[in-house]
C-alpha cells in the first residue's frame, strides 16, 4: 500500500430515520472527482425537489497541478436554507473526522412541523451522514488516474482486451472512432498506456 492511499466509501449507502415528525434521509456515494460529486448532488436535489431541504457535502481529491504532483482536497458544504451552521458543516465534519475522501453525501429533510433548534439539527444531520457512511462501508484505495484512449475500429478489440485484463475501469463510446474512458491506479497508468501503444503499434491516441 502506498503512502498516498486513502479512505473512501466502499459503495453507496442510505440511512433513514424520523425525529419529532421530521424525516431525514442520508444518501452517500463514492465519487471520482468534483464533477461526479456535483452531478450526484444535483441528481438528489432534482429527484427530491419536494423535500424541505437537501443538504449536500463532499470531500474530493484534485490534482495540485504543481511540479512533483500530489493532490489537494476540495471540500464543499451548504445549509440549503437551514439556519447557518446547523447542517452543512456538521455533515461535512463527519467526513473530515473519519478521514474519508472522494465521497459525496446529501441529507434530505422533510419538515414535520416541529422546530429542532440549531443543536438538534446539527445532531440530526451528523447522524444521517454517519449512518449512511456506516451502511456504505469504508475501504482503502490507491490514487487513480483517468485518461482517454482513442482508436479506429480495427484496433478496438485489441484495446478492449487489454483493458479487460487490467486492473482498471473503462467505458467505451463507439462513434466515428472508438473512445475508451479509462480509470486505473495511478502507479499502473504509465505501464498500461505503454501496453496500449505497443499492441496498436502506436496507433492509439492517449490524452
Amino acid at each position: 500500500m502506498s503512502e498516498d492511499a486513502y479512505e473512501t466509501l466502499a459503495g453507496p449507502g442510505e440511512a433513514r430515520f424520523e425525529i419529532r415528525g421530521s424525516e431525514f434521509v442520508g444518501r452517500a456515494r463514492p465519487v471520482e472527482g468534483v464533477a461526479a460529486a456535483e452531478a450526484f448532488v444535483d441528481e438528489v436535489q432534482e429527484r427530491y425537489a419536494d423535500a424541505t431541504h437537501n443538504v449536500p457535502c463532499y470531500r474530493v481529491r484534485v490534482e495540485s497541478g504543481s511540479p512533483g504532483g500530489g493532490h489537494l482536497l476540495r471540500e464543499y458544504q451548504s445549509d440549503d436554507g437551514e439556519p447557518s451552521g446547523s447542517s452543512g458543516k456538521p455533515a461535512l465534519n463527519v467526513l473530515q473526522q473519519r478521514g474519508i475522501e472522494n465521497a459525496a453525501v446529501v441529507v434530505t429533510r422533510y419538515f414535520g412541523g416541529t422546530e429542532l433548534g440549531v443543536g438538534g439539527l446539527a445532531r440530526a444531520y451528523s447522524r444521517a451522514v454517519k449512518e449512511a457512511v456506516d451502511e456504505a462501508g469504508v475501504t482503502t484505495r490507491e490514487p487513480r488516474t483517468a485518461f482517454d484512449a482513442v482508436v479506429d475500429y480495427d484496433d478496438s478489440g485489441t484495446v478492449r482486451g487489454i483493458l479487460e485484463s487490467a486492473e482498471c475501469d473503462f467505458e467505451a463510446a463507439y462513434e466515428e472512432r472508438v473512445s475508451f474512458a479509462v480509470t486505473c491506479p495511478r502507479e499502473d497508468a504509465d505501464a498500461l498506456k505503454e501496453r496500449l501503444r505497443s499492441a496498436t503499434s502506436g496507433r492509439v491516441e492517449i490524452a
